[in-house]
């Protein structure tokens, strides 16, 4: 770990004990082994490296953070990042027990969670192992869901984070730009894509999502859009070319959506100039609603009320997820009150949220038109992090 993250580490497990205090809850234990083959999502957070053995890193509401690791593991952490640090040789039953002892913890939040999947990082074998550690205890009946504290702690981004996301987005976008140039009429979406994964490797970043489908590469309109890999099929005069594509940058994520037609402007038939209005429209009437207090299910609303209103289906997805260490990154969604989506839509707006907005709607011959946009919620409202579309790129 480089000194930038471990700061950025320290800064992050600082906000967890804050928000620990706002939730009431005693102690978060992250409990954890062997994270190079099963990674707890939470250690890219409050840790940034791998143990080997088992291990506890424990934070409580009164900024306190010990961690109680195998004195090989223990000997590898960054400097500053624990006010204590317990090694141990044999097991770590017996220095865990008494931390907890001295501690004494009314609460302990551990990371399961039957929403949220950043924060269900502890496997059931792990669970078991640690009632067993603490058998003739009072902690086991302590435990509670870490997801209220997780959703939280990856939702509000720090200064440094929303900038890591800005230049994530910053990059994809000139891959973009790049593309208007180089695309052409009879180009397969592999070969399409093979040129966007070039230029990643040109600037050294990674996909934000699987390469086996980042870029989405959508051409015509027969082709439904979704966790696809490009295809043979090729682009033709008159049809139009989707794209979702974001990359990894120093850590952190970008997530867009864009169109383009291959024609003129004046050759836009009116279904897609009319679909991707509205589509604008929508994003635009989201954004402007978009702010600290407001209900995730609420903002999902307007836009969907906008895109109903005129006519068109509903999108069969949610509006927004939280972006930042994962194209989606655990936060609460801005999505409808379906049972796919558990509680998180449920949750409210805060400032340093980072979100999609995205949508699609259907058009009779030509198929979908969808964009996406990434948001940042600031103290007064919200602003995009992304040049927003607002036009179909042509290409004669």
């Amino acid at each position: 770990m480089n000194d930038t993250s471990s700061l950025l580490a320290r800064r992050k497990a600082d906000q967890a004990c804050a928000i620990l205090r706002e939730l009431g809850i005693d102690c978060w234990l992250v409990w954890v082994r062997e994270t190079m083959q099963l990674r707890d999502p939470s250690l890219d957070l409050i840790l940034g490296s791998d143990v080997i053995a088992q291990t506890g890193l424990l934070f409580t509401p009164d900024g306190e953070r010990v961690a109680v690791a195998q004195e090989h593991d223990a000997a590898g952490f960054p400097t500053g990042l624990f006010d204590r640090t317990v090694p141990y040789a044999e097991g770590i039953a017996e220095p865990l027990r008494r931390e907890l002892a001295r501690l004494d913890p009314k609460t302990i939040a551990l990371d399961y969670s039957v929403d949220n999947d950043a924060a269900d990082g502890l496997t059931v074998g792990m669970y078991e192992l640690l009632r067993r550690i603490l058998a003739g205890t009072e902690y086991p009946s302590r435990f509670v869901s870490a997801g209220p504290l997780v959703e939280r702690l990856r939702g509000r981004k720090l200064p440094e984070e929303v900038e890591r996301i800005r230049s994530a987005i910053a990059i994809t976008e000139e891959i973009f730009d790049d593309l208007a140039s180089f695309l052409r009429v009879g180009q397969t979406e592999r070969e399409i894509a093979e040129f966007v994964r070039l230029r990643m490797r040109e600037r050294g970043v990674a996909p934000a999502w699987d390469p086996a489908y980042c870029p989405a590469v959508d051409a015509g309109p027969d082709k439904e859009f979704g966790h696809a890999g490009p295809t043979d099929r090729r682009t033709k005069a008159g049809h139009l070319l989707h794209f979702d594509f974001g990359v990894k940058a120093d850590g952190y994520c970008a997530d867009l959506q864009r169109m383009f037609f291959f024609g003129r402007s004046t050759e836009v038939p009116a279904p897609v100039r009319d679909a991707f209005a509205v589509v604008r429209e929508a994003i635009e009437s989201a954004q402007a609603f978009l702010r600290p207090g407001r209900v995730g299910h609420e903002v999902d609303a307007v836009a969907r009320g906008i895109v109903e209103g005129r006519g068109y289906p509903g999108y069969r997805h949610g509006l927004g997820h939280s972006i930042g260490r994962f194209a989606h990154d655990g936060g609460m969604r801005l999505a409808p009150l379906w049972p796919i989506f558990g509680e998180r839509p449920k949750g409210i707006v805060e400032a340093g949220n980072v979100f999609t907005l995205e949508l699609g709607v259907p058009t009779p011959i030509h198929g979908q038109v969808s964009l996406e946009e990434d948001a940042l919620v600031t103290a007064d409202g919200c602003t995009l992090l992304s040049h927003p579309q607002t036009a179909l790129v042509c290409l004669p």
